[in-house]
């Protein structure tokens, strides 16, 4: 058996809105200039014509440009040592250091050029577990995007691993 690496109040905020929402407009100059330094020419996010020929009711956008476009500019002030921002949404856990345990997404409905698109971010799960090198915390956070229809058009699950 182990000592608990998760505080009885972080464990509470099970479900808690850790971020947002925040809304944005999609705009066509910030979602092709995306997808061009991702290398992504497919023609429905650069010729009208070729959007509407695909289904969709304008110019559409790559589907992670969904999370970039809600991203809000920080001040190089709250830049960590590290190199990363400070996060005012962290959860306390009783861990040394976090990292990245992958990142899951449900792509719902299209997002196209002039939706507003809002965002929200919530602990979803928290919990421990024993690994071969002792315990660890495993901490999930979602993020729903929703249209300016109220209706979802993507989810992403972010996993952290924390020791």
């Amino acid at each position: 058996m182990f000592s608990s690496l998760i505080p009885p109040e972080s464990l509470a905020r099970v479900g808690e809105i850790l971020a947002g929402p925040i809304t944005v407009r999609i705009d066509s100059r910030e979602a092709q200039r995306y997808a061009q330094a991702c290398g992504d020419l497919n023609p429905i996010y650069f010729d009208e014509k070729s959007a509407q020929a695909a289904g969709y009711r304008t110019l559409t956008i790559p589907p992670l440009f969904v999370t970039h476009a809600l991203v809000t500019p920080k001040p190089a002030s709250t830049l960590r040592v590290d190199g990363l921002y400070e996060d005012s949404t962290s959860v306390n856990l009783e861990v040394a250091r976090m990292m990245f345990g992958g990142e899951e997404w449900d792509f719902l409905e299209p997002v196209c050029v002039g939706d507003e698109i809002t965002g929200t971010t919530r602990l979803l799960d928290l919990d421990q577990k024993e690994g071969k090198k002792g315990p660890f915390v495993r901490l999930v956070r979602e993020t729903t995007f929703i249209n300016q229809d109220e209706a979802v058009v993507a989810r992403s699950r972010q996993i952290g691993i924390a020791r």
